[in-house]
């Protein structure tokens, strides 16, 4: 299923037809398509970020793939995306009077069902101290902890209501709480940090 874009900004992009975010363990991605039906033209661009260029390849999106003249209008682009350099695969198919469906597939499956797993699988917040914002993941069958991507040293201690894990942030040091509650809700992980409660981000 295609994610169909606002069109939003200054950027006429007339040839704009997909947009689609997907939570990894570093962030939200967001993945853009153009589309060219007379030419073919194929651009694929990931979060939008400016980047700093040579002249003769400044552009004022990051483009990871580009193809101006594609003869054949169907088929399949493959890229990867985040630090954990995720495998996605963006898929062209036609559709009855000359109109063409655009479907994502991360890691292997579709992209709802990539979306479904990972809210399952993992609890995520965000967290700003001082001007830095940060994003902080915990795998729930692995209890890695991960900050802005990258998988960091954390302690377990068992505590008297369950666990607590306890990761550096900065200068300070947070804490996943996992309490079991008597409802069906199960565990439940909450993190704290300064003592004060972090509301959890929802994918």
């Amino acid at each position: 299923m295609t994610e169909t874009l606002k069109k939003a900004g200054s950027q006429d992009r007339s040839d704009l037809v997909a947009y689609w975010s997907i939570p990894l363990l570093d962030g939200i991605h967001t993945v853009e398509f153009e589309h060219g039906h007379t030419t073919g033209k194929r651009v694929v661009r990931v979060d939008g970020k400016l980047l700093q260029c040579p002249p003769r390849c400044r552009k004022l999106h990051k483009e990871i793939i580009r193809k101006e003249w594609v003869f054949k209008l169907v088929g399949d682009e493959t890229f990867e995306i985040g630090k954990q350099k995720t495998k996605c695969v963006l898929r062209v198919d036609p559709l009855p009077h000359f109109a063409f469906s655009y479907s994502l597939y991360v890691d292997g499956k579709p992209l709802e069902k990539f979306t479904e797993k990972q809210s399952q699988n993992i609890r995520s917040w965000a967290i700003i101290i001082g001007n830095q914002r940060h994003r902080v993941v915990l795998e729930k069958q692995t209890l890695n902890v991960y900050v802005d991507g990258q998988m960091c040293e954390a302690e377990h201690f068992f505590v008297k209501d369950g666990t607590e894990i306890r990761f550096p942030l900065e200068e300070a040091y947070a804490v996943i709480k996992a309490t079991t509650t008597d409802e069906n809700q199960g565990v439940i992980q909450q993190l704290y940090l300064h003592g004060k409660l972090v509301e959890e981000d929802v994918i």
